[in-house]
């Protein structure tokens, strides 16, 4: 291949050599294209504008750091000389950011003087920053403790949650001086990790740092740090958790013998153990927070069982558990404890672990030297052994495991329930309706609770099934089952406490025989009756989840139901079908014709239709026999009308004259004969006044043309006028000129006479002094005298 292109190349070269007019032409041709290309990319550059240089997205007053014009590399040089910062990046056109700009402000206002906080615009196209980070959405939010990082923030942008989680990464872990000061910190419902080092060889113990990494790493997977990390450099206190050796880590767990890493099994590294706790952790009340945008968070945590969501107020800034969470948490330890110890003293043997098992109703035990009997139950209820490990021949190890408590005979509805502290604990354990609890804030996810029952206001009667409220103390609760499609709200007694609500729900759901309606979500028919106070009664009934057992299985009355739903455009063609039909029975009252909205009303499951428009006719004292109309059938109204007549009560005689059928074709042509005579009573009408507006319009024709023929003198006369203003005005000007003319005239000879007089007085003078030298008459008697030609007077 090489050795043709050669072979090509010298056949050209030989070729322009011995046409020398051909190589010019090629480079003239060369020439051309490149200045064409240079032209035209310069045109383009001079066609696209600059974009604008940024503004400041912060204010100048503002703690935050605002690098506006995307400098990335000022991060590092302000990161270094700070403990922990705090890196925003934005888009300025994002309304994410916009919105979280305040929420920032107001927590680099608390926190300036412990954090740096950074705000850097990521969307300029000439910044760094755009050309090296690749968001797919705005904002993004970055801590940075020391050197570790980044920890990136997804919780939600709200002041309290984000000043909670920078306080968190200052401290990721709490000093354990005493006895005391561990068993309060192991007292609260959340996992808790203690880490035990002795700070005297060293300054700082090399595995000190990779603990405190770890606590960091679980910051990045749990924005609510949940998971808190302990540290104990007192050997006494470390002995009340079984730990001898030094640099060891502690998993605090309540419902299963704590775990110490397994340093011969895994690296020790920040990694290794952040997964390690969270593998191994009892997340018992965990945290709900979805996102906000299209996400199925919510949806992989209620497929793995029934679900109580807990909607409670919460302060992200409290760190324990106080009021309603203490409640809530008390209550689910309760239901989570299945025959353990509550005191961790005790749980921990110092010798035994347990070991994760598929079957949540089994537990095992597994002994390093010693047989385990200090936690577990007597011989007859367990099943121990012994074995070697394969890598270790000389370490004997025992395992027990047993069954948990057998479950509890079912409890009939009529049957007291155990009541107290008692009553609730380690249900978990001994029922096939096993909970999980979650908890989600009230204020972030207020939609959720309304969609689920919650009431728009506090107020009881703006509840549209009537029953559950949210109470005085701001919790609203229901338990979601998504396997078998149905939720239950609590309805909450104002005299009993939230902690005897919640047992009382979640036992009553836990019973064989669950004494728990199902709540259906629907619109509000007291306010729709409300709104149509003032307004005729509609010919189709407007059925809403409270309104619809009422009114469709009254035994007096045939109910036409027809199913639709907001989004449903073939739904929405159909209604002047039905308006017809109801028009027409709108006579009896014994027929009904009703629709029902199935995407904002729940309804009972014996009443759903699996597809819409879809149409049911129920007949008067045979609801059971409900018929639903064939889908093979166009929707008109013949074939409603045969489908009604079909399967109602009526009479089935067609011949009888008194019958309702018969009735309802006597009306149905009765009214059509009025609409006949309506609509010739309407023609000739119509035809009288398309008669008279004939008439008008040929008066107004006539009209017109009169009109048009003075316009045409009129603008004759005009222009006559126009002539003969000109002429008037060339007239007026030559009389002008004239008078000017005449003016200057005048203003000529008086000039002269003025001339003439004065020359007179001058000659007149001249006379009388000559007369007087050579004694000559009187110059008045010679002034009567003619003057002689030639003389300088008649000059």
């Amino acid at each position: 291949m090489l050795r043709r292109a050669r072979l090509g190349l010298r056949q050209v070269l030989s070729l322009m050599a011995r046409r020398p007019a051909l190589l010019c032409g090629a480079i003239v041709l060369g020439v051309l294209l490149v200045l064409a290309v240079k032209f035209t990319c310069s045109r383009a550059n001079n066609v696209v504008a600059a974009a604008k240089p940024p503004l400041r997205f912060f204010s100048p007053d503002s703690p935050v750091v605002d690098l506006y014009l995307g400098q990335l590399d000022q991060i590092e040089r302000l990161r270094s000389v700070a403990e922990v910062s705090f890196v925003f990046f934005y888009a300025p056109w994002c309304a994410h950011s916009m919105a979280a700009r305040q929420e920032v402000q107001l927590v680099a206002q608390k926190l300036a003087k412990q954090v740096l906080f950074v705000a850097i615009n990521c969307w300029w196209s000439r910044g760094r920053c755009r050309r090296i980070n690749r968001f797919h959405q705005y904002p993004v939010i970055h801590l940075f403790y020391r050197r570790f990082g980044p920890i990136e923030y997804s919780g939600p942008v709200v002041a309290a949650y984000m000043e909670s989680f920078i306080l968190r990464v200052i401290t990721p872990l709490t000093y354990l001086p005493s006895r005391d000061a561990l068993r309060e910190f192991l007292s609260c419902h959340e996992p808790r990790v203690v880490g035990f080092f002795q700070f005297n060889a060293s300054p700082q113990p090399p595995g000190y740092v990779t603990y405190l990494a770890s606590a960091l790493q679980a910051l990045k997977r749990d924005f609510h740090g949940v998971v808190r990390f302990g540290v104990v450099t007192n050997r006494e206190v470390a002995d009340a958790l079984f730990l001898k050796e030094d640099e060891s880590v502690y998993l605090h767990r309540r419902f299963n013998s704590s775990l110490i890493f397994p340093r011969w099994e895994r690296n020790f590294t920040s990694r290794a153990v952040c997964s390690w706790v969270f593998e191994h952790r009892e997340n018992v009340l965990p945290w709900l927070q979805p996102p906000g945008t299209k996400s199925r968070l919510l949806e992989k945590e209620l497929s793995k069982g029934a679900a109580l969501l807990l909607f409670l107020p919460h302060d992200p800034l409290v760190l324990e558990p106080r009021g309603l969470l203490k409640q809530v948490s008390d209550v689910a330890l309760r239901y989570h404890a299945c025959d353990t110890h509550d005191n961790y003293l005790t749980s921990a043997s110092g010798c035994c672990h347990s070991v994760p098992v598929p079957d949540p109703a089994l537990r095992c035990e597994v002994c390093s030297s010693a047989p385990c009997s200090a936690v577990t139950p007597p011989a007859p209820q367990r099943h121990c052994g012994s074995f070697l490990l394969t890598y270790s021949p000389l370490s004997q190890h025992s395992s027990c495991c047993w069954k948990l408590r057998p479950q509890l005979e079912p409890t009939r509805g009529k049957e007291p329930r155990p009541t107290g502290p008692e009553g609730l604990k380690g249900l978990r354990c001994h029922t096939n309706k096993t909970l999980r609890f979650y908890l989600l804030d009230m204020e972030l996810n207020w939609p959720l609770a309304v969609r689920l029952g919650a009431p728009t206001s506090g107020n009881s009667s703006s509840w549209p099934n009537g029953g559950a409220q949210v109470q005085g103390d701001g919790s609203f609760a229901a338990i979601v089952n998504l396997k078998d499609e149905v939720h239950y709200v609590l309805q909450r007694n104002p005299a009993a406490t939230l902690t005897e609500s919640l047992e009382a729900f979640i036992w009553n759901f836990s019973a064989p025989y669950s004494l728990l309606h199902r709540h259906l979500v629907g619109e509000d028919s007291r306010e729709r009756s409300h709104r149509q106070a003032e307004v005729p009664q509609p010919l189709l009934a407007e059925l809403t989840t409270s309104s619809f057992l009422p009114r469709v299985m009254d035994l007096e009355k045939d109910v036409l139901l027809f199913y639709y739903t907001h989004w449903c455009g073939f739904c929405s063609v159909l209604n002047h079908v039905l308006i017809q039909l109801a028009r027409l029975m709108q006579r009896h009252t014994s027929v009904t014709v009703a629709r029902v909205n199935v995407a904002r009303n729940d309804l009972p499951w014996e009443f759903m239709v699996d597809r819409v428009p879809s149409i049911l006719f129920f007949p008067r004292y045979r609801k059971q026999l409900s018929v639903k109309f064939p889908d093979h059938l166009p929707i008109t109204l013949p074939n409603l009308l045969r489908f009604i007549l079909k399967h109602s009560s009526w009479p089935a005689d067609k011949t009888d004259a008194g019958g309702v059928g018969g009735a309802v074709l006597r009306a149905e042509s009765e009214s059509l004969r009025r609409e006949v005579r309506t609509l010739h009573r309407a023609r000739e009408l119509l035809s009288q006044q398309l008669a008279q507006l004939w008439r008008d319009n040929r008066q107004l024709r006539s009209d017109a043309r009169g009109l048009a023929a003075q316009n045409a003198e009129l603008r004759k006369e005009r222009h006559d006028l126009e002539e003969r203003r000109r002429e008037k005005s060339r007239q007026l000007a030559e009389a002008l000129r004239r008078l000017r003319q005449l003016a200057d005239a005048s203003e000529n000879l008086l000039n002269q006479n003025t001339l003439l007089k004065f020359v007179l007085r001058a000659l007149r003078e001249s006379a009388e002094v000559q007369a007087a030298d050579k004694g000559d008459p009187d110059p008045e008697e010679e002034e009567e005298e003619p003057p002689r030609e030639g003389g300088l007077l008649a000059s």
